[in-house]
């Protein structure tokens, strides 16, 4: 044998001793003197009054396992199980206790109370008449043996009401009688249902929200929440949802063809915004359609995907489509702010100028903290005056969305026509001015700075904007020529 093999069979021997050292000791704390058992239920009542609740629990469960009929043990047990919001936990070890001492009136009260609040009224008026048996002086148990027949009045008719179809009226009667049973599972169940019937659906995720802590392995209140997050418009909760409804039960019938749909929407819609918010305005498009194609029929899903066609055809300069989608949205919604400032966008693309004025308006209008809308007025107002000056994208005869290689080709072939040594006209005049425009239209198209500024609502060349804006003074007086002025110039320009 090798010495490695030894060693192994020393460790794997030391290991089964310590086993079964320790299953001594466990087996000597669960059959724990009388003595033993009171210091467990001493320490946790020590730890329960100093609130350490975690630390009592544990001693209360030392001396459950020391004694199993010490009904002191159960009793203490359940009121921490109680103070730690666990009353499904409370409720066995009250049980045992009545059983082990049925005259505990203590716990026949703790009992009622924790029946009580899940909306057990037969058993919890047993439990309080038990007590008043003992204690007819008992205040406590005389005040909620009143509430309890008007209460079963009241959620009798609370029924009524929702079968009728009169859900204002019932969610009336079953919020009263929720305050007073906080944990009845089929009460907000109902007022859920009635909610739901209002489309008050926040109100009913909260009701159906309790449910799944109130009842263990809740499938259904799981899948209900998805499939309201879903029609709320709230694909992210959904999911998140439909995913407890799977963990609970992973071959579930309707969770799981509702997973694999919402899945597939969330993963597109995040895909369309983050094309969007990258100018992949093309792809954006596209993503939109698919989410269209997904989910055809939920009006939140599809504004969503027509906001996004709305601004991401605005930003390619997809002008008939973008105005056809942006129109659709705002005639569901005529304060959609963002449909609004992307018709807004459209028009100064198409050079709409007073009507991206007349659009961004209303959306400062809608809300004057929007940073976006005050910017995109202030923007489309100086267009509108620059348009009734010199126009450098009118000058070449291009879009507002043209690129620096449809820039050079419309300068080239206008220069060739208007350049005063090829022009064969009388009017050299003419001849120069338009030349003048048109190589001061180059020179501001073709710098990524200055077209800025220009799409801005400023001309870069104007002396008086540039003295008011402060900016630099080396702009005035623009001359392809030189300094040589408008006769005898000596400029030559050099065709390709």
């Amino acid at each position: 044998m090798s010495v490695i093999t030894i060693r192994r069979l020393i460790c794997l021997t030391k290991s089964i001793v310590v086993l079964i050292l320790s299953l001594g000791v466990f087996l000597e704390g669960v059959d724990g003197s009388p003595a033993e058992v009171q210091q467990h239920l001493e320490m946790g009542k020590k730890l329960l009054a100093a609130g350490q609740l975690a630390d009592a629990l544990s001693h209360y469960h030392a001396a459950v396992d020391g004694d199993p009929n010490n009904y002191m043990s159960y009793f203490r047990r359940a009121t921490v199980f109680l103070a730690l919001g666990k009353s499904k936990s409370a409720l066995p070890d009250l049980d045992k206790v009545i059983q082990l001492k049925p005259d505990f009136t203590a716990a026949r009260s703790q009992r009622g109370n924790v029946l009580l609040k899940q909306g057990n009224l037969v058993k919890a008026k047993e439990d309080f008449a038990m007590v008043l048996s003992k204690d007819p002086t008992n205040e406590e148990a005389n005040l909620n043996i009143q509430k309890i027949h008007p209460l079963q009045a009241s959620i009798e008719e609370a029924h009524h009401f929702f079968h009728v179809r009169e859900f204002q009226a019932a969610i009336d009667l079953l919020t009263q009688a929720i305050e007073v049973c906080p944990w009845d599972i089929e009460l907000r169940e109902i007022r859920s249902e009635c909610y739901m019937a209002q489309g008050d659906y926040f109100k009913a995720v909260g009701d159906i929200r309790s449910t799944t802590k109130l009842r263990s392995d809740n499938t259904p209140a799981f899948l209900k929440l998805s499939l309201l997050y879903y029609d709320m418009g709230d694909a992210e909760n959904s999911l998140i949802n439909i995913r407890e409804c799977l963990k609970l039960d992973p071959d579930h019938k309707e969770c799981y063809p509702h997973y694999k749909k919402v899945k597939k929407l969330v993963k597109q819609l995040q895909s369309a915004q983050d094309l969007r918010n990258e100018k992949q305005y093309e792809d954006c498009i596209a993503k939109a359609h698919q989410i269209l194609t997904t989910e055809p029929t939920v009006t939140l899903y599809i504004m969503k995907a027509k906001s996004f066609l709305c601004h991401c055809h605005s930003r390619a300069g997809n002008i008939k489509d973008a105005f056809a989608i942006c129109n659709e949205i705002l005639d569901l919604e005529p304060e959609n702010i963002e449909a609004v400032m992307d018709r807004a966008e459209t028009y100064l693309v198409n050079e709409q100028f007073d009507k991206a004025v007349n659009d961004y308006q209303f959306a400062v209008n809608i809300d004057g903290d929007n940073r976006q809308a005050k910017e995109g007025l202030d923007k489309a107002q100086k267009l509108l005056k620059q348009s009734q000056k010199r126009d450098y994208y009118k000058i070449l005869g291009i879009k507002r969305t043209a690129r620096k290689k449809e820039i050079m080709k419309a300068y080239k072939k206008l220069a060739k026509k208007w350049h005063p040594d090829r022009y064969k006209g009388d009017d050299k005049a003419k001849a120069e001015k338009m030349f003048v425009d048109i190589a001061a239209a180059k020179e501001v198209l073709t710098d990524p700075d200055k077209r800025q500024q220009f799409d801005n609502g400023e001309d870069p060349l104007d002396p008086e904007q540039q003295q008011q804006g402060g900016g630099h003074h080396w702009h005035q007086g623009f001359n392809p020529f030189g300094s040589g002025g408008g006769g005898g110039f000596n400029f030559k320009f050099h065709f390709n």
